[in-house]
């Protein structure tokens, strides 16, 4: 059984990419500083896996600590990156905090990679790297606009810092994935996003409206141009996601030495308006919307082409929005409402 490290693995992404890892027969060992994640996920991961598996708590900007998870660990073979902030809002607010913490953490954990001589890396990238895009649906060869948020400028950099470390080494290999807007909980209902404070992303707000955690929903922006005035994403069903890396993880085994990225994504755009109707719709709830000003950071409209995908890794999205929005949604009923 081989090993893998699993860095930001008690997040919303990692933690499903954990349950699924060990359920195409990997080892995943997760570090994270729980700087936006909960221990108890933990529980969770456990519970749908049936069985334990081994996590420690550091920072992957701390040189020590990598080297000591690594040392315990001499079969790792491989690594998925998720560790970074992710917030768009807050990164135009603290960009100083996205560049330290994105940046910072990769470049050491590729120093410590190339020091144990681990050599195959799967890294969560995201398609702000495009900025906005000026056709639709988004290849991998679409040209990169300026970044419309410091977090996508870091995702830009990361990316860059993967090509020109393969370049420099020829034994490694880095396999980009640029995926869109992930949704949704695992069916289970034992993990799901559970983000620190305010939500900075769509569905887990709308879920606490919904919940009555939080007493309205505001869309931001209502004018663009699209067909409703609202934001246009390509939203992909967590467990699709993950899924997505475990098949970029046996890629890279079976292509040393080689690099790429790909777009994961469902190839279907959906306004927030739709979301906000088919959640209604499917959860037989009414929320309570308002409609504000735009956002500073955010783009019209963005979805993928996942052919590249399809073809190289064996992958698509097989779940829908309305599955994503069901799992959401029992997996906030079961979370604890704040008193």
């Amino acid at each position: 059984m081989k090993s893998i490290l699993v860095t930001g693995g008690t997040g919303y992404i990692g933690s499903h990419t954990a349950v699924e890892l060990i359920q195409a027969g990997y080892n995943p060992i997760i570090v994270d500083n729980l700087s936006n994640s909960d221990a108890a996920v933990i529980s969770g991961i456990n519970a749908i896996a049936n069985k334990d598996i081994t996590w420690y708590k550091g920072d992957c900007r701390d040189d020590i600590f990598l080297r000591t998870v690594f040392e315990k660990h001499p079969e790792i073979s491989g690594v998925i990156h998720f560790a970074a902030f992710k917030a768009v809002g807050e990164s135009v607010a603290e960009p100083l905090k996205y560049y330290d913490n994105n940046i910072g953490s990769l470049v050491q954990l590729l120093k410590t990679m190339n020091d144990f001589k681990v050599k195959n890396l799967v890294f969560s990238s995201s398609c702000t790297v495009y900025g906005q895009p000026s056709s639709l649906p988004v290849d991998e060869n679409c040209v990169h606009q300026l970044a419309s948020s410091p977090y996508g400028y870091t995702k830009q950099v990361c990316e860059q810092i993967l090509v020109d470390s393969g370049k420099a080494n020829s034994e490694i290999t880095n396999v980009i994935l640029r995926y869109f807007n992930p949704i949704g909980a695992h069916p289970s209902g034992q993990i799901g996003e559970l983000p620190s404070g305010v939500p900075d992303n769509l569905v887990p707000y709308l879920t606490q409206v919904a919940s009555g955690e939080r007493e309205k929903l505001t869309v931001f922006g209502s004018d663009y141009n699209t067909s409703d005035g609202t934001c246009i994403r390509d939203y992909i069903h967590v467990v699709d996601l993950a899924q997505a890396h475990v098949a970029a993880l046996e890629w890279s085994e079976k292509n040393q030495g080689k690099c790429d990225h790909f777009n994961i994504g469902t190839g279907t755009g959906n306004s927030v308006q739709e979301v906000i109707n088919s959640f209604e719709k499917i959860n037989q709830i009414k929320l309570n919307v308002e409609y504000g000003a735009r956002r500073d950071g955010d783009i019209e409209q963005i979805f993928a082409s996942g052919e590249k995908a399809a073809r190289m890794l064996n992958w698509r999205a097989k779940m829908t929005l309305e599955d994503a929005l069901k799992d959401a949604w029992n997996w906030q009923k079961k979370l604890k409402t704040p008193a």
